[in-house]
Formats: C-alpha cells, sequence, structure tokens
C-alpha cells in the first residue's frame, strides 16, 4: 500500500513542499531514497524504537521510503515523524486519510517523544500556500508556527498524540496568537536607555545621527571610555520594527534555530556583538549545509565589532559587499543561496595597542609608527564604506557622580523617527534606497546641494584637515541627515561643520 505524507525544506529563508511516499510490499528491506543525508538515513533507527515503545512495529517487509523531488539535497532530523505516520499508514496500523491536509515535521528521540526544529516560520507560510488544513509539530514549535494565520498549529509532545489526533481518538485545539497585538505590545521595550549614560552628549548625538540616516559609525577611544555601553544602546534609538520587518528577521532566526520555545516574533531590532575570532564563514554565512551568519542575523538592525583592529583581517574584508548590496550569497557547487543582510555597522577600537594614544591625561607607550601600523588593519575600503569617525574620551568624574538624569531613548528616538519619515517621503520613488546612507554617489550629487558657501568650507576642510577624496560623499550624505532631524530642507553650512567633525580618521596627520 502507498501512504503520502508531507515535509518540507528550507532554502535560504523559504521553504518548499517535500513529498514522504511510503510503500511497504514483499522483501524484508528498508530503503531510503531521494538524496537523503546522513541524519535522514539514520531515521530508520529512531521510527523503530520510537514505535514500539507505543506498541506499534516496523513492518519486516520490503519499505521503501522516497523524499520527492528527488533530485534535491535533504537534510536534517525533522523529517522523523511524517515518516514514521507514513510508514505507520502503508502498513495499515493506522488510518492514513487526513494525512495529505497537513504539513508534518518533527525529530524523534528513541521513546517517542518529539523534539523542536529549526526552520518553522518559513515552513509554516509555505503550508498555508500550498493550501493545506494544518501543520504538525512539536510542541515547544507551534508559538513560532502560530503566528501565521489561516493554518492550524498542532503542537504535539509525542507520536502518540499525532496517531490519536489521526485516529480522531485525541481532539487537539489549534493554537491562535493574535499577532499584530503582541507586537505591538513589545515593540518599543528596550532593556538598555541612553537615560543611564552619563556625560557623552557628543557621542550620544553622533548615534542620534547615525541611526536617523542609517549611517555606519566607527568609535575610537581608550578602554573604559563607554565605547561598548553606548554600542548597545544604539538599538534603542532606531525606529521600531514594522510587522513586515519583524517578520523577515523572525524568519532568519528561525532558520538558524535562534528562536526560544517562548518566542513567537522578534519585536525588537537585533543587536549582535561576534568575538574578534569569529571566522568568515561564521560572520557572512555558509557551511556545507549553508546558514545565515552573523549579518544576516543581525538583518534590520544593528551588528557591533568590538575592538576591530583584532579581527582578522580576511573576516573584515568578506563585509565589503554586503556592506555595499545589503544581501550575502553563499555559492556552493550545486546551490546559491541569497540571505538579507541589511544592517548597521557600529565599530569600536583603541586608537593604539595600548589604548592611550590621543589620551588627554595618560601618555602613550606606543613606538614610532605602531599606532600607523594599528590602523592599517582595517583596510580603505572598509573604512570607506563608514560614514562616522568618532573620537570618544574618558568621562569626568563630576559627570560620572552627577545625579542628573539625562535624555531617554524614547526622545532621542523620537527625532529619528521624525527625519526618517523625511526620507522616506525623499526616497519613495527609489526601491533601493530606504535613507540617506543608501545614496549612491549619483544621487548625493543630485540631493545634496550645498551652495558656493558650502562648496567653499569643505574645500577648506579638505586642504587643512588633509581629509581624503573618500570622505568628501560621507560628509555630504551626513550633512543631509543632520538637515534632516534639524528639519531643514537646504544643507546649512552648519549642519557641513558638524559632518566634517565625524571624520577623524579621513585626516592625514590623525596618527601623527
Amino acid at each position: 500500500m502507498l501512504a503520502k505524507t508531507f515535509g518540507s525544506a528550507v532554502h535560504g529563508v523559504n521553504a518548499f513542499t517535500v513529498t514522504i511516499e511510503t510503500v511497504v510490499n514483499q522483501g524484508n528491506k528498508f530503503y531510503m531514497v531521494g538524496l537523503p543525508d546522513n541524519a535522514i538515513k539514520e531515521s530508520e533507527q529512531r521510527v523503530d524504537a520510537a514505535l514500539k515503545n507505543f506498541g506499534y512495529f516496523m513492518p519486516r517487509q520490503k519499505v521503501v521510503v522516497n523524499l520527492a523531488p528527488a533530485d534535491i539535497k535533504k537534510e536534517g532530523s525533522a523529517y522523523d515523524l511524517p515518516i514514521a505516520l507514513g510508514i505507520l499508514a502503508a502498513s495499515e496500523q493506522m488510518s492514513g486519510d487526513r494525512l495529505d491536509q497537513y504539513m508534518i515535521m518533527g525529530e524523534l528521540s528513541l521513546d517517542g517523544d518529539i523534539k523542536p526544529i529549526k526552520g518553522v516560520l518559513p515552513i509554516a507560510i509555505e503550508a498555508r500556500k500550498q493550501g493545506f488544513k494544518g501543520f504538525i509539530l512539536p510542541k515547544e514549535n507551534e508559538q513560532e508556527a502560530a503566528i501565521v494565520n489561516n493554518l492550524d498549529v498542532i503542537g504535539v509532545s509525542n507520536i502518540m498524540e499525532a496517531i490519536d489526533f489521526f485516529e480522531n481518538r485525541l481532539h487537539i485545539e489549534p493554537l491562535t496568537i493574535d499577532t499584530r497585538s503582541q507586537f505591538f505590545q513589545q515593540v518599543a521595550i528596550y532593556e538598555a536607555d541612553f537615560a543611564d549614560v552619563q556625560g557623552q552628549e557628543n557621542i550620544k548625538r553622533a548615534l542620534e545621527i547615525a541611526a536617523a540616516g542609517g549611517h555606519n559609525v566607527i568609535m575610537i577611544g581608550p578602554p573604559g571610555a563607554g565605547k561598548t555601553m553606548l554600542a548597545k544602546r544604539l538599538s534603542s534609538i532606531l525606529p521600531p520594527l514594522s510587522l513586515q520587518e519583524a517578520l523577515e528577521t523572525t524568519k532568519i532566526h528561525s532558520v538558524a534555530g535562534k528562536l526560544g520555545s517562548k518566542t513567537c516574533l522578534i519585536t525588537r531590532r537585533p543587536f549582535r556583538a561576534p568575538h574578534h575570532t569569529i571566522s568568515d564563514v561564521a560572520l557572512v554565512g555558509g557551511g556545507s549545509y549553508p546558514q545565515p551568519g552573523e549579518i544576516s542575523l543581525a538583518h534590520n538592525g544593528v551588528l557591533f565589532l568590538d575592538e576591530l583592529p583584532e579581527f582578522k583581517r580576511a573576516v573584515l574584508e568578506v563585509m565589503r559587499q554586503p556592506l555595499e548590496e545589503r544581501t550575502v550569497t553563499i555559492s556552493r557547487a550545486k546551490i546559491a543561496i541569497d540571505y538579507p543582510a541589511n544592517f548597521m555597522l557600529i565599530a569600536s577600537m583603541n586608537p593604539c595597542p595600548c589604548g592611550y594614544y590621543n589620551h588627554p591625561e595618560k601618555e602613550c607607550v606606543c613606538g614610532p609608527g605602531i599606532v600607523q601600523r594599528y590602523l592599517n588593519k582595517i583596510s580603505g575600503p572598509l573604512l570607506d564604506r563608514i560614514d562616522l569617525h568618532v573620537e570618544v574620551t574618558p568621562v569626568k568624574f563630576d559627570e560620572m557622580v552627577s545625579n542628573t538624569r539625562t535624555e531617554t531613548s524614547e526622545h532621542i528616538r523620537t527625532r529619528v523617527i521624525e527625519a526618517r519619515m523625511i526620507q522616506t517621503v525623499r526616497f519613495e520613488k527609489y526601491e533601493e534606497v530606504h535613507c540617506n546612507a543608501m545614496m549612491p554617489s549619483q544621487m548625493v550629487k543630485d540631493i545634496c546641494n550645498v551652495g558656493s558657501a558650502g562648496n567653499a568650507l569643505l574645500k577648506t576642510a579638505m586642504e587643512r584637515l588633509g581629509l581624503s577624496a573618500r570622505a568628501y560623499d560621507r560628509i555630504l550624505k551626513v550633512s543631509r541627515t543632520i538637515a534632516d532631524l534639524a528639519g531643514s530642507e537646504t544643507i546649512l553650512t552648519e549642519h557641513l561643520a558638524e559632518a566634517i567633525q565625524y571624520r577623524s580618521l579621513d585626516r592625514e596627520n590623525w596618527a601623527g
């Protein structure tokens, strides 16, 4: 007898349906076909043990399980449950009448319990798209799948519950979640707040500009000056995620298996801070079965690279293309997968190996040329993609012990949202441009008109400060954002002057 169950395979951040065909006839061997990996091939042993635990049996006949389409590689242990139910239906140990109405996924343990799986959200979206009535999945994953409406999400703890459900011996109420209500309740809740930071008003201003225009930032300063503390609070002043952005972000974290059992929807912008020992594959994604890397997990959020010069040069260089394209392509011999990677980069670094170059009180002990060699660890093309260079100085004692509560993230976020709304109107005709930082060079010339006085100021600044040519476009983009924050339609000289001071590392004499 032939039985069909339906599962799904995840490709990038999307899924496609896999039909699991099972036939039992004369013979005495088990065959698994359709390009399964080792984890799927081993399902025979898990299924056998799980069925015996509940009084069922693996047929001692010829059992053929085909995963269609047969020419696409399948991976993972999440096909255990549909394979087990297909074998029971094909051997007439249970009714298979309703199996074709449901997408089924889950990993079996030897005692029949069902373990959580990865990629539940894109699978649930695919199930609804293909017109399935419901989705049978591990109990721990049901919250994640339930954000997809018009789909019966049935969570089961063990294989017996799934069997009883299909035999109509057990009624399981589908889980429903009011996605919009839950999303809007949590969308602007952040644990860290700028009000906790004493002093550093100039750095807060720079981060506000960065958030308003989507600009990348690098902070240079001595140890203990507050670089990490400030970076961790950048997410709290970014505009809240839209529901569409939240779904995009959740899909990526679902594919990577980073969602907990109690999380159904990511409502806050991600903040990822990988250690400097990270490999290039872990940062951009990849592996024998490509998985999203840190830059994709930071999609619609912030990627924080602490102690930037300590990262391997090869690791930093692979970020150049994603920073421009906002996507990353993982290419293998037979497959190419695109992962979104629209993130804000915020980096921090000491000015030299000892950390005290340009310190107002402590003396730098680095020898001649050491500072320049340290800065040269960061390549020009990467630095070219960072709009704001901010020098961080230590907080004075009087500011540190002050009880004065500074401006909250909520107040700063209000100004950022207003500036982003101006940019939304400005770029509504351009699909690929959403904020000032995304403007290509030609658009910068058209939109960032500074007049004769502004050009004179720019010329003087570039000559006196020794600014490089690559700083020109960056200054114009940042000045446009400063003008948006001020509600000004034109870029004034004071906006340009403020933008110029955020190019520390472009000054030819910075490292002396």
